[in-house]
């Protein structure tokens, strides 16, 4: 059966007033938006027919088809297919060594990193100490807490609570007590 001998014109027609009829019902059921899509869907096969899109889907159909056919029965397309598919899993292979070699470096150059930082912490102005530009690093664990002072010490009375040290923390106990935390 070829293109010619289809009647496009009428089954495109006929396909659009049944989407039509079901974008009637689907109107009275689920609401405008659901009929309006289901028209819209429904005037997609005329539109197809006015534009001699048509004819090109049933190319592209026919030689989906065809390539389809000689493919099943052909072991020389068979062996292109697996020569393909290694050259896929050697092309994959190839960019995980890569990217398995890029983090091991990194991490390598990050732990390299810590420990001359931690020679330069001892050799430098003292245990704590922070030069111009090293506010973001840590101070080493062998720094003992500061002492408590002793208005700090004395625990509170019975119903009040301890009248925060830092207007900060002032501010925080005033936003917890007002969502009722």
């Amino acid at each position: 059966m070829g293109y010619n001998s289809i009647a496009w014109l009428p089954l495109t027609a006929g396909l659009t007033a049944i989407g039509m009829i079901l974008s009637y019902y689907a109107y009275r059921r689920r609401g405008l938006r659901s009929a309006l899509r289901w028209a819209a869907v429904s005037l997609l096969p005329i539109a197809a027919y006015l534009t001699g899109s048509i004819e090109m889907f049933w190319k592209i159909g026919t030689a989906i088809g065809d390539f389809a056919t000689g493919f099943v029965f052909s072991p020389v397309k068979w062996a292109g297919i697996a020569v393909a598919g290694l050259a896929v899993v050697l092309y994959l292979a190839s960019g995980g060594r890569e990217r398995r070699k890029a983090a091991r470096e990194a991490r390598k150059a990050a732990r390299d990193g810590r420990r001359a930082e931690a020679g330069q912490s001892t050799a430098g102005g003292g245990p704590g100490s922070l030069e111009a530009g090293d506010a973001t690093r840590t101070l080493p664990a062998s720094r003992l807490p500061e002492p408590v002072s002793a208005s700090a010490k004395k625990p509170a009375k019975a119903g009040k609570t301890a009248a925060p040290a830092d207007d900060d923390m002032k501010d925080i106990e005033d936003i917890l007590r007002k969502r009722g935390i």
